[in-house]
This record gives C-alpha cells, sequence and structure tokens, in this order.
C-alpha cells in the first residue's frame, strides 16, 4: 500500500500541467479516438494550462510589491496562515487517500453510465478539495472510514452541482462542453453570489450600476481595451501600496500583460479540450445514451481569462486586507490568501454577468466570511495539519479552505456541536 501511495503522492505532486495531458490521453483512447488525436489534445491542453500557471505566476510575481507591503502589516498575530499547496499535500498522508481517488473516478464513471451525471471530472489536481475534508473528518472523528466516505460523498455533491452551472459557465466564459469542478467554488460561491445579485435587485440605486466592460469597451474605444484596462489596474495597485515610479510602471505593463496572455492561454486548452469533449459525448451517445451531452470538469483557472475577473482581483487585494481588520478576534494575516483571491473573481463574474460593481460585492461578502471561518476554525485546522505531518512548532495554523470549502465548514461545525 505504501508503494501505491507514493506513486499517487509522486503523480500529484508533478502538478496538474503534467498530470493533465496524461488523463486527458488516457481518456482519448478510452472514448476511442485515434493515439494521435488523443495525443494531440493531451498535449494542448497540458500546454494550455501550463500557460496559465505560467501567467498566473507572472501575475503574482507582478503584484508582488503589493503583497509584500500588505504582509509587512501583518505582524502580532498569532495564527499562521498557509497556502493550499502544502494543505493538499497534506491530505495525503491520511490512510484513506491512496483508495480515495480511484473510488471517486469509479463512482463517477458509475454515475454517467447510470444517467445519473452529465459530468465527467478530470482535474484529478483538485480532488484536494475532497481528501482535506475528508481528513478532517478523520482526524477529529479518529476514522478513516469516515473521511473516505465523506471524500467520495463530496465529489458526488460537485458532479450534481457542476452540471447545474456548467451551461452558464459554457455560456458566459465561452467555456462550452466544460464544467467547474472545485467545490468550495460552485457549492458555496456561487449560490451565494447569486443570492447576494437578487438582494441587489431589490436596491433602488444600487440595482442600477451596470458597469460591464464589454460595454464599457464600446462606450470609451482604447481605454476599455483589456490591455489598457490591465495598464490602470497595476497602477491603481501601485499607487494604493505605495510603490516606487519604477515599480508602479512595471505593474502597469505586468498587468497589461497579463489581460491579454490569460485568454490566449486558456484558447489553446480549449482547442485540445474541444476534441476530447466531442469524442466523449460520441462514446456516451454511442454506448449509454443517445441523448447525451457530456461536460468535462476542469479547474477553475479555465475562467480567469476574463478581463472582469482580473481586474476586479486587483481591487480585491487591498479590500481582503482591510477586511480582516473587521473578523472578530481575528489571529492571522491573510499573506497566502491574497495570492488566492484570482480564484474567487469567477463564480462572482459569472453570478453578476460580467457586472463589475455586484461582482466586488459579491467577491467581498465572500472574502469576509473565507477570513471569518478560516479564523474561527483555526484550531480545527491545527489539529488536522499536525495530524498530517505539518509541524507549526506549537502555533496554530489555518488556511483558506477551512474557510470556504463547505466540507471543512460542515465536517467543523458538527464537531464544534459534539464538543470535540
Amino acid at each position: 500500500m505504501d508503494i501505491v501511495l507514493a506513486f499517487f503522492k509522486e503523480f500529484i505532486n508533478m502538478g496538474a500541467a503534467v498530470m493533465l495531458p496524461v488523463v486527458i490521453f488516457a481518456l482519448g483512447l478510452f472514448f476511442r479516438m485515434k493515439p494521435a488525436q488523443a495525443l494531440r489534445a493531451g498535449l494542448l491542453v497540458g500546454i494550455g494550462f501550463q500557460g496559465v500557471v505560467l501567467t498566473i505566476n507572472f501575475l503574482l510575481s507582478t503584484i508582488q510589491p503589493a503583497l509584500d507591503y500588505y504582509t509587512a502589516l501583518g505582524s502580532g498575530y498569532d495564527v499562521a496562515e498557509i497556502g493550499f499547496a502544502a494543505l493538499g499535500g497534506a491530505s495525503w498522508t491520511t490512510p484513506f487517500a491512496v483508495f480515495a481517488i480511484p473510488a471517486i473516478v469509479i463512482v463517477n464513471i458509475i454515475l454517467l453510465r447510470l444517467k445519473v451525471t452529465k459530468v465527467l471530472n478530470v482535474d484529478i489536481w483538485n480532488f484536494m478539495h475532497f481528501l482535506v475534508p475528508g481528513a478532517l473528518a478523520y482526524v477529529l472523528f479518529g476514522n478513516a472510514i469516515v473521511g473516505f466516505l465523506v471524500a467520495v460523498a463530496l465529489s458526488v455533491v460537485t458532479l450534481f452541482v457542476a452540471e447545474r452551472v456548467a451551461p452558464k459557465w459554457g455560456e458566459f466564459f465561452g467555456l462550452e462542453g466544460t464544467a467547474c469542478t472545485c467545490l468550495g467554488y460552485i457549492v458555496y460561491e456561487y449560490p451565494l453570489s447569486v443570492l447576494i445579485n437578487k438582494v441587489i435587485d431589490f436596491i433602488p440605486g444600487l440595482n442600477k450600476i451596470d458597469l460591464d466592460l464589454d460595454t464599457l469597451s464600446t462606450k470609451i474605444g482604447i481605454l476599455g481595451d483589456p490591455a489598457v484596462i490591465g495598464l490602470f489596474v497595476g497602477g491603481f495597485l501601485g499607487i494604493m501600496t505605495q510603490q516606487g515610479f519604477t515599480t508602479i510602471v512595471t505593474m502597469c505593463v505586468g498587468m497589461a500583460a497579463v489581460m491579454v496572455l490569460l485568454p490566449r492561454m486558456v484558447a489553446i486548452m480549449m482547442e485540445g479540450l474541444t476534441p476530447i469533449g466531442a469524442g466523449a459525448n460520441e462514446f456516451v451517445k454511442k454506448h449509454i445514451d443517445s441523448d447525451a451531452n457530456i461536460y468535462v470538469g476542469m479547474d477553475i483557472a479555465l475562467a480567469l481569462g476574463d478581463p472582469c475577473c482580473i481586474t476586479c482581483t486587483a481591487i480585491m487585494i487591498p479590500v481582503t486586507v482591510g477586511l480582516a481588520f473587521l473578523v472578530p478576534d481575528m489571529r492571522f494575516f491573510p499573506a497566502a490568501i491574497l495570492a488566492e483571491v484570482c480564484y474567487v473573481a469567477p463564480m462572482a463574474v459569472l453570478s453578476s454577468k460580467g457586472n463589475v460593481f455586484r461582482t466586488l460585492v459579491c467577491m467581498t461578502v465572500f472574502m469576509y466570511l473565507m477570513l471569518f471561518f478560516a479564523n474561527m476554525f483555526a484550531p480545527y485546522a491545527t489539529q488536522m495539519l499536525n495530524a498530517c505531518g505539518i509541524d507549526a512548532g506549537g502555533h496554530l495554523v489555518t488556511a483558506s479552505h477551512f474557510g470556504y470549502n463547505p466540507g471543512n465548514l460542515i465536517v467543523s461545525f458538527i464537531a464544534k456541536a459534539m464538543g470535540i
């Protein structure tokens, strides 16, 4: 078992850019595509995703001076906040992890076969959204079977919700044939954002604000171009964080580049995903259901090329820092979370249909709740991370997943109600 676990951990640690080509190629062969076509599809998806990752990393390096500025404000806290990568790696050390991944895949295929779902989740990298709550349940309740069941159950819930959101996701972002299968964003953030938009609809004045970048582009010409918007956004963030002239100019040009490059990288991914989606649909129609249309489950990063997402990400970084000071008895500074703000944008943008004002409202509410719960459940997060091999030297530890992953929230509330 240790050998199998080591293999899976090594495979996962290679990252999505390596995993995706392998998974897509294997799926292509399974769906009876020609080997050459399956190989090309896998490579294009991998290349496109690597381009997305590189561009996001470039985005983070561009805004790093701003992140450093805010991190310098974060002294005096007694809880350390870690990023999602370390958290995901820790979840793999639980006894049930090696069984959970194949079980999630098999259950997905069975549900497809039974026509219960139309989503084929190939985003194995983000199975951590299921494994982390499972690991938390295992640690808090001391039962590996409970942890395993939690992980698999959450994967099934994700399929159902992803299928409901997929048509709107595909139409708005131009990602037809795909679905977002990141648990926290579709199960928690998207419904919350839809609710917030409905509330705004009933507020006179606010319901009339329609700040849409596409509409703005047609009205103000070159000033509404994504590259120019990126220029202004970079300047805004640089000035807000009191950067020097050279750094501000660098941030301006960097944000402009990101606004242009991200959509191009996503287009390459879609060039690879489109034949896989077509092959999956043809296979399913032939062997399972002649009327079925399969959605390929993918990472939320697929939507980050939308200009509204990038714009709102930059604006929300200082807002998130401000929100941290509004959380009662706040015990950690959101340093790593600032680098994750970009992933919060797509579902807020989708529910708001690209309205920048509404998107910022949705993101503000969601980010506050993320900070609030990550702070509240830091003791549980520490128990889980310590049990999974992350030694914080006796200090409390937390992460964003303990604030926005619905699986973690449910498990934590149950544990709290039971007095654990």
